[in-house]
C-alpha cells in the first residue's frame, strides 16, 4: 500500500532508523570512536587529501569577511580552520576530545585565533549559554547523527539569522557495505545504517523547508603504513576486543586493503548531498 506523503511522520521514520542503528551497534558512537588525539588526527589527514571538496565547500558557501559560522559536529578543524581563514568568527561545536585537541592544534598551526569551540553534542547545547548567535551561516556536514532531527534541525533554524547548510549521505556508502560483511562475524548479529538523505529531504518538507540541492559522488582513499596500522585504526569503530575479533578483523582488511607506494590503501566511496536554504 502506497500511503499519502502527508501521512508518515518521516521524523519518526528517522528516529526508528537511528534506532535500529544504534541498537545493532550499541557503543558505537562517534564521540566514542573519535576521542582519542591519534584517530582525530588521522581522520584529519584524510580529509585534507580531499582538498578539492573542501575548498569547493568553502567556495559554494555564502561567506564574507564580516560573516559569523556555525559549524556543527566540527570534528578535527577540517571546515573550521579555513572558514575562520575567511570569516570573522567560528563556533565550532564537537563533543569528541580527539577531535577538539586537534582543532587547538591547527588553530595554532594555521594562525586561526577567532574560532571558539563548544565540547557538547548539538542536542546538549544551549543557545543562549554556550553560543554567540545568531550566525550568518550554520552548516552540518556529514555530522546528522542526531536521534530528533527535526529538533536538531529547529534549534539550527533559531541559530542561524540567514543561511542553514546540511550535508549527508544518500545510499549505502563503501562503510556501511562493509560493516554489513562484517558486523555478522565480529558481533553475531546484523549491521543496520543510519538514516539517509531521502528521509533527510522529507523532514525538512514537513517542516515547510524546500531546499536547494545537489548531489556528488566522492571518492577517498585512507593510507596506512603497514597492516597493524590499519589494524589499529579499525579496532573502536569496529569495535573488536576479543583476539578472535581481532583475527576475523585482519583477514578482511589483508584482502581489502591494497599496495601502493610502499605502503597499503584502502579506497571508498560515497553518493553525499548537500541541502541548504536561506532562512525567510
Amino acid at each position: 500500500m502506497v500511503y499519502p506523503l502527508q501521512e508518515i511522520d518521516w521524523n519518526e521514520a528517522w528516529k526508528n532508523q537511528m534506532k535500529e542503528s544504534r541498537g545493532s551497534c550499541p557503543s558505537r558512537d562517534c564521540a566514542r570512536i573519535w576521542e582519542s588525539r591519534e584517530s582525530a588526527l588521522r581522520f584529519w589527514n584524510m580529509c585534507r587529501k580531499e582538498r578539492s571538496r573542501i575548498d569547493k565547500t568553502i567556495w559554494e558557501t555564502e561567506l564574507t569577511e564580516k560573516s559569523r559560522v556555525l559549524d556543527i559536529g566540527a570534528g578535527p578543524g577540517t571546515l573550521a580552520i579555513p572558514l575562520a581563514q575567511k570569516a570573522a568568527h567560528v563556533t565550532a561545536v564537537e563533543p569528541a576530545e580527539g577531535m577538539c585537541s586537534v582543532i587547538q592544534e591547527k588553530m595554532a598551526e594555521f594562525g586561526t585565533s577567532n574560532i571558539n569551540i563548544v565540547q557538547k553534542r548539538w542536542e546538549d547545547v544551549d543557545l543562549e549559554r554556550d553560543l554567540e548567535g545568531p550566525y550568518d551561516v550554520v552548516i552540518a556536514s556529514f555530522s546528522l547523527g542526531m536521534h530528533d532531527i527535526r529538533a536538531a534541525i529547529d534549534k539550527m533554524v533559531q541559530a542561524s539569522s540567514r543561511f542553514i547548510y546540511l550535508y549527508h549521505f544518500a545510499g549505502l556508502t563503501s562503510w556501511d557495505r562493509q560493516w554489513q560483511k562484517l558486523w555478522p562475524r565480529l558481533h553475531g548479529r546484523e549491521y543496520r545504517p543510519g538514516p539517509k538523505s531521502d528521509v533527510l529531504y522529507n523532514v525538512l518538507y514537513q517542516m515547510g523547508i524546500y531546499p536547494h540541492i545537489r548531489t556528488f559522488r566522492l571518492e577517498h582513499n585512507q593510507a596506512y603504513s603497514s597492516l597493524d596500522e590499519a589494524l589499529s585504526a579499525m579496532l573502536p569503530q569496529a569495535q573488536a576486543e576479543s583476539e578472535e575479533q581481532k583475527e576475523v578483523l585482519r583477514e578482511y582488511l589483508g584482502g581489502l586493503l591494497r599496495e601502493e607506494n610502499g605502503g597499503l590503501v584502502m579506497s571508498g566511496s560515497s553518493i553525499r548531498v548537500k541541502m541548504w536554504w536561506e532562512k525567510i
